[in-house]
């Protein structure tokens, strides 16, 4: 369970804890309150019968009577005769009720619908006591969830915050780390070319040394990628077939002898604005996830899908696929499943396709023994 818990699970259990917490205590407190209003209610209902008896001659039991009916000035009520018609009312909305009796008559259907009426038996007669909630208890009753939001929005603020510093601290890395690369890598390769003129000052036409000047053509470009990687490149129109035939072909030569790398696509001009050097990393970091999951032998498909609004490249291959509880972290700094790595280049990746074609980078599709395919989105 612990790949599917981290601190922001923890932060939304401890709110949702506070949550059920406050409601039930809330809930605690508006059950009492409606408890006391009934009392209320029922104690006005005793002062209606008194009062409504021209035989009581008990001044101190007329004066409670009518104190009881003064200081309700929150509870609204409704008295209504067997035939539910309206009597008396009190403490209802004043303009509501200044609109006419059928306003009234909705509250009357309204509090039979919450509470038993009150029952005043006057001997020849019985009114009914209809009675609804007091403000105070209707916002005790939506206090917890007013609360809830609150705390959501919290939450979700809190929770941008963190993510946009974490991102921000990332980028620093990032740009830190390929700068520093880039720098530690142009001395070497200054020294290397040197020597190799001086090698083929020494045997002119060697086939060596022609070997020997690919791979340094591919270091400098590498040292390029990662001084590019930081800093806004420039995007320019090519051709992305061109651009895919190449490094496939690339490819291939340093790939296992059973494993066959296969570009399909319907056009063979399909123009995009992009930067070729870095757009060539990112189909190299998943030419190489591949491999690394084909074991050796396999297959990979590259397919190339053009529509007016976008160009799809999708790379499949015959490995071991992603765990589903994995798909989500592949994009992730540091995330690996490899036993050596660092776990950076599809995180690179993703960087490279959002942040600088302004692109998607995503799994499409991945099943355990059958394979992946990841999907590149390129808008025009």
């Amino acid at each position: 369970m612990r790949q599917y818990l981290n601190w922001k699970t923890y932060l939304a259990l401890v709110a949702l804890i506070i949550v059920s917490a406050s409601l039930y205590y809330t809930n605690q407190l508006a059950a009492e309150l409606a408890v006391e209003e009934k009392k209320k209610v029922e104690e006005i209902a005793d002062a209606l019968k008194i009062l409504s008896n021209p035989e009581n001659t008990n001044e101190l039991e007329t004066a409670v009577a009518n104190n009881s009916l003064i200081q309700n000035k929150t509870i609204p009520l409704i008295i209504a005769d067997d035939h539910d018609r309206i009597k008396d009312k009190i403490n209802l909305d004043s303009s509501g009720a200044l609109a006419g009796s059928g306003f009234v008559q909705q509250q009357l259907a309204r509090y039979k619908a919450q509470h038993k009426p009150i029952i005043v038996d006057y001997g020849t007669g019985k009114d009914y006591v209809y009675y609804g909630e007091s403000a105070l208890l209707r916002q005790l009753r939506y206090f917890p969830y007013v609360q809830l939001a609150i705390i959501v929005i919290f939450l979700v603020v809190v929770l941008i915050a963190l993510n946009a510093a974490h991102r921000s601290l990332q980028n620093q890395v990032w740009v830190g780390l390929s700068k520093e690369t880039a720098h530690q890598l142009g001395t070497p390769l200054s020294s290397i070319e040197a020597w190799l003129e001086l090698l083929r000052d020494e045997m002119p036409g060697s086939e060596a040394g022609s070997e020997m000047q690919k791979d340094l053509d591919r270091l400098k470009l590498v040292a390029d990628r990662f001084g590019k990687v930081g800093s806004a490149p420039q995007l320019e129109e090519e051709n992305i077939v061109l651009r895919l035939h190449s490094m496939v072909e690339y490819m291939q030569k340093r790939s296992p002898q059973k494993v066959n790398i296969k570009l399909h696509h319907k056009e063979d001009d399909i123009p995009v604005n992009m930067s070729g050097p870095l757009f060539d990393w990112v189909m190299e970091n998943l030419i190489r996830n591949a491999l690394d999951a084909m074991g050796g032998e396999g297959r990979i498909d590259i397919t190339v899908t053009n529509t007016p609004q976008q160009v799809l490249v999708d790379v499949q291959d015959s490995g071991k696929g992603i765990p589903s509880h994995q798909v989500k972290r592949v994009f992730t700094p540091g995330f690996t499943t490899k036993k050596r790595g660092w776990g950076l280049g599809l995180s690179l990746a993703r960087r490279i396709i959002e942040k600088y074609h302004h692109g998607s980078i995503f799994v499409r599709h991945s099943e355990v023994g059958k394979g992946t395919t990841f999907r590149i989105v390129l808008r025009r």
